[in-house]
């Protein structure tokens, strides 16, 4: 079975507000995710094979339960670091793409931040998520809770905000997430954010 590898994202050094120690922390952080995931394939692969699986066998269902979880993990991980970059612009182009497509479907660029800002300050751990709808191509702003827990099926993820504590406590207080989110936002790649946005959707971000 052919396995995942840890993305590298060592270029990420020496952003603004969001710390080389942080960064570091994350990325162990990450790492465990993809083992994880390779871990869980492993296993359940073993048991297909074996012809061992079953709906009641409580082993097999905590295993193919947490493997959402996991993925989810591994890959929202790695759209966020993919849409970070030192020196950043700080907003889309104003003729672009992007900032069209979000003048369109919130009445502006700051329009747009405040709700996003919005949706990654709410209570509570999780991710804040640009998506466009494959259908209607409209961009919308999703709550994701526990990885697998929100995403809508099929839509085109944009920009990815990590919201949980251990993206930024060595930096910030548990009570500090604004000014993380502030930090995040001096560091976003626009130019990544507009790639995804004129690129079919992929499952797994492009190191």
């Amino acid at each position: 079975m052919k396995a995942y590898k840890p993305q590298a994202f060592d270029h990420l050094k020496g952003l603004d507000g969001i710390s080389d120690a942080q960064l570091a922390e994350h990325f162990k952080l990450y790492e465990g995710y993809v083992n994880q995931v390779n871990s869980l394939n492993e296993q359940l692969d073993d048991m297909v094979r074996k012809g061992k699986p079953s709906g009641t066998d409580p082993h097999f269902a905590e295993l193919t339960r947490h493997l959402g979880f996991e993925y989810n993990g591994m890959i929202l991980h790695e759209y966020y670091f993919s849409n970070l970059k030192r020196a950043a612009d700080p907003a889309p182009g104003k003729s672009s793409g992007l900032a069209q497509a979000l003048e369109q479907n919130f009445g502006g660029i700051e329009h747009w931040k405040a709700d996003f800002q919005a949706v990654g300050g709410m209570r509570g751990v999780g991710w804040a998520v640009l998506f466009q709808d494959p259908v209607t191509s409209r961009l919308v702003n999703h709550w994701i809770s526990l990885h697998q827990d929100g995403p809508p099926t099929g839509f085109k993820p944009l920009l990815v905000m990590d919201v949980w504590e251990h993206a930024f406590m060595r930096d910030y207080k548990a009570t500090e997430r604004a000014q993380y989110i502030q930090a995040f936002f001096r560091n976003v790649d626009w130019q990544s954010v507009e790639r995804r946005l004129n690129e079919r959707a992929a499952i797994r971000p492009a190191a």
